[in-house]
């Protein structure tokens, strides 16, 4: 960005008598002469009456505010739009949620640059949100940090702690299989979900809050402060604090953010078993800092990292509990060595926070020689299936479906599936093949969270395996293998599988195998078409063509 005169871009349109129309305007806003004087700082908003996770954000915004000014900063705050995955899920609408990641990321830089600010406090909680802001952040280098909103607190029902996925996606299952009755599906759907924040478990948005953190690009504990507390508030407004300082030292993202920076994420998010769209997002943000990261990557660390947390979906403890029991600083604690030392926007290496950590509950946050697993929470498998690659959160699948061998029924797009899962069509030893769901296929490769919950919920969870090149919520538990690289749409294998056909899956060994022939599959390919487009017109259908395959962090280029 370049820099106006005194060093910083806000000086383009405050200083000079050719700005007197610029300075003008600032006016307008309500600024005093004083303020042209002082660092510009942006807060990138995300606040939204649709969004749990971000109906509270507004106050946040005015504590990070009322920090900058307190550090002698002005803030400007602007909206970002957010997107629900959890009301998006199940319908044509959750295709515009990971698309939405690219949208964010060029709003962001868009009013930044514009406006030629100085400092950026990216406010922001949920899914595609939260690496959307990451985006923005490391592609302009800006200097500035990240506030995410907090989970949201557990729900109670019959005096037992509830969450989203386990106690409202998953009671449709239950409910058509006859274990709940209506009146208990409908108290479940007011009692799982108790107010603002983050969903409970360790799904997508908590998962990239942690991860956040972790590369060292929020304060500490803002990943697990619950989005309710007065901590909460507290750390909003040291962020609009520390957005100041970073200007005037000059301390860039990129130089906080670096390749180590980014496998201390990743074993961190392999440690407390993430969720499997962090191998989209990091992927993603990496490439904007100019560090290439690879799915490989994510399972070289796995198998050296073991998993120290069991949280939902695929374990029973809640957010709140990491939280209380000491937070990512008690996890980098415990991870010790593993880790590599390394700056962070708190102005305190990782080593230093690590070292000042206590951790409050051995059971919540286990030590590396007594784990829940001697592997972290993601495999990555390849194979005759995807060649490019797959990835499972092997951490919510039971011992028993981590080897798994059975027929496909094959479903071209999501609906289909969930219809033949709720009609009971779909039997035991059955692999669901669901196609045409990738970034370009979708387009904007839907999670499937529904119809994984639907198997659970119905009590298929240990003898029915799901494959799609979409991808899955983070509270997705079960043999549930997405990010199938190349998508059905590229004509990747997986494009080519007809019902019958067996599959193996092996995540000790990392495969997924179609086991068809060579010579067959060349037979079948000849007659290969792609499905016609399901998108013909808007921005999903110019995000289509240029759009990367999962294994690339589908990302748009041009």
């Amino acid at each position: 960005m370049k820099q106006g005169k005194g060093g910083l871009p806000s000086r383009q349109t405050t200083v000079g008598i050719e700005r007197a129309g610029n300075r003008a305007l600032l006016h307008a806003t309500g600024l005093a002469r004083r303020d042209l004087a002082k660092p510009f700082i942006a807060i990138a908003d995300s606040s939204s009456d649709l969004v749990p996770g971000h109906i509270h954000l507004r106050e946040l915004a005015r504590e990070i505010a009322l920090g900058v000014a307190e550090a002698g900063g002005v803030a400007f705050r602007f909206g970002v739009p957010a997107i629900c995955d959890g009301v998006a899920m199940g319908h044509a609408g959750m295709g515009y949620s990971l698309p939405s990641r690219e949208l964010i990321a060029d709003c962001v830089e868009s009013v930044v640059r514009a406006h030629a600010l100085d400092g950026l406090v990216c406010l922001t909680n949920c899914d595609k949100i939260t690496p959307g802001m990451l985006m923005a952040l490391l592609r302009m280098d800006l200097p500035g940090l990240v506030v995410t909103g907090g989970p949201m607190m557990t729900g109670r029902h019959r005096m037992v702690r509830r969450d989203l996925v386990r106690d409202a996606f998953e009671a449709t299952g239950r409910f058509r299989a006859g274990e709940i009755d209506a009146k208990e599906l409908a108290c479940l759907e007011m009692s799982a979900c108790p107010g603002a924040g983050s969903c409970q478990g360790l799904f997508t948005a908590n998962t990239m809050s942690c991860l956040t953190e972790a590369l060292g690009l929020s304060l500490p504990a803002t990943g697990t402060a619950l989005a309710v507390s007065a901590e909460k508030a507290r750390l909003a407004r040291e962020a609009g604090i520390r957005a100041v300082e970073l200007v005037r030292a000059g301390i860039r993202p990129r130089s906080i953010a670096t390749k180590k920076a980014f496998e201390n994420a990743v074993r961190v998010d392999m440690a407390i078993g993430g969720s499997t769209n962090t191998c989209l997002h990091l992927v993603a943000v990496a490439r904007e800092a100019g560090i290439e990261l690879k799915l490989r990557d994510f399972d070289r660390l796995s198998r050296s990292t073991p998993r120290l947390c069991s949280l939902r979906p695929g374990g029973d403890y809640f957010m709140e509990d990491l939280h209380w029991a000491g937070g990512i600083p008690a996890v980098e604690k415990r991870l010790g060595k593993l880790l590599h030392d390394a700056p962070t926007v708190s102005g305190r290496s990782v080593a230093r926070i690590a070292r000042a950590a206590e951790v409050f509950d051995a059971d919540v946050i286990r030590p590396v020689e007594a784990p829940y697993a001697p592997e972290g929470g993601i495999a990555v498998l390849s194979g005759t299936l995807a060649p490019g690659g797959a990835v499972v959160k092997q951490s919510a699948v039971s011992e028993k479906m981590r080897r798994f061998e059975g027929r496909a029924m094959v479903f071209e797009r999501e609906e289909a599936a969930m219809a033949a899962i709720l009609a009971k069509k779909v039997k035991p030893g059955s692999v669901l093949v669901i196609r045409y769901e990738g970034p370009r296929g979708g387009p904007g490769m839907r999670e499937m969270l529904a119809a994984t919950s639907a198997i659970v919920g119905m009590g298929l969870g240990d003898s029915v395996a799901l494959v799609t090149d979409g991808r899955f919520s983070g509270g997705t538990r079960g043999p549930c293998i997405g990010h199938i690289s190349p998508e059905a749409a590229a004509g990747g294998p997986i494009a080519l599988v007809r019902n019958g056909d067996r599959i193996r899956i092996d995540i000790p060994a990392r495969r997924l195998e179609l086991l068809v022939p060579a010579r067959e599959l060349a037979r079948r390919r000849k007659s290969w078409k792609p499905l016609a487009p399901a998108v013909t017109s808007g921005y999903l259908a110019r995000y289509a063509p240029m759009v990367s395959s999962a294994d690339t962090g589908a990302v748009v280029r041009p």
